[in-house]
């Protein structure tokens, strides 16, 4: 029997790694060093499904994700949250008095800035949170620490000198989750997220009226990107998340209006709104 994976983005212990672990137990996990690579993988059948964070409460837009969506032939499936943890860990034997560097992605050093500043440690920037925890633990230095995932720990043999040091508890990050095939979630069965781009049609208001239909029609638009189109300085391509199916009599009717002002309207997936949205 052929294992199903699932490719993500980073080393083994990331936050990626561990929303993979807790929502596709049953699919081989594979790290890829780019999100470029996941996105090979998955369109060469070298895997199954591909995760990809896309927000962060904190940092904002992931800006890297935001530009392949558009252009790729993957679909949306699925999304999930994870509210995101950062340890403090450190090879056996080594304690808060013997560290006086902490390595980590810079994102992580910034929201942890408290820790940090609270013992004088300098903070040293590696290219991956898991990847700051195996080199720590490659390094064999008691005068080396991490800020990571707690997966990372167990993963690469370290001892876990505090925990949850970030500086915000709701540093959450949403991820999506992508096919090949388009799967469409059945209308009527819960709350779904449809995701969307378009081009606007060069006239004067388009885009104010493109997105009119959605509010007279009582459809909530929870997200609108912009992006530079061929090189030229003019946000001529959008990317919407709305909520709602577009079999749902408003958003079928919004759509409709969408496409007298656009041009290329693509959905990107149609699919189950995590829980972490009803708060």
């Amino acid at each position: 029997m052929t294992v199903r994976r699932i490719a993500y983005q980073g080393e083994p212990g990331s936050n990626s790694h561990i929303v993979c672990q807790r929502h596709y137990a049953d699919l081989e996990s594979v790290p890829c060093a780019s999100f470029e690579e996941v996105f090979a993988v998955v369109e060469r059948g070298d895997a199954d499904l591909a995760l990809i964070p896309i927000d962060n409460t904190l940092a904002g837009r992931v800006a890297d994700i935001h530009h392949f969506l558009p252009t790729t032939s993957l679909h949306i499936i699925a999304e999930h949250f994870l509210r995101i943890q950062f340890h403090l860990m450190a090879v056996p034997g080594a304690t808060t008095e013997t560290i006086r560097t902490v390595h980590s992605h810079v994102h992580a050093l910034g929201q942890c800035r408290r820790i940090i500043a609270a013992h004088g440690w300098t903070p040293m920037i590696s290219g991956d949170t898991a990847g700051a925890a195996r080199e720590v633990a490659e390094s064999g230095d008691p005068t080396q620490a991490a800020l990571a995932p707690p997966l990372a720990a167990d993963i690469y043999g370290l001892e876990v000198l505090a925990t949850d040091v970030e500086d915000e508890d709701h540093n959450t990050t949403r991820f999506v989750v992508l096919s090949p095939s388009y799967d469409e979630a059945p209308a009527g069965n819960g709350p779904v997220v449809t995701t969307f781009v378009f081009n606007v049609r060069n006239l004067p208001a388009a885009l104010y009226k493109a997105l009119g239909g959605f509010a007279t029609n009582g459809v909530n638009m929870t997200k609108l990107e912009s992006y530079m189109v061929d090189g030229e300085f003019i946000a001529t391509q959008f990317l919407a998340e709305v909520d709602g199916h577009p079999a749902d009599p408003g958003l079928a009717r919004a759509l409709e209006e969408l496409s007298f002002f656009t041009t290329d309207v693509k959905v990107l997936g149609v699919y189950p709104a995590d829980a972490y949205r009803a708060g």
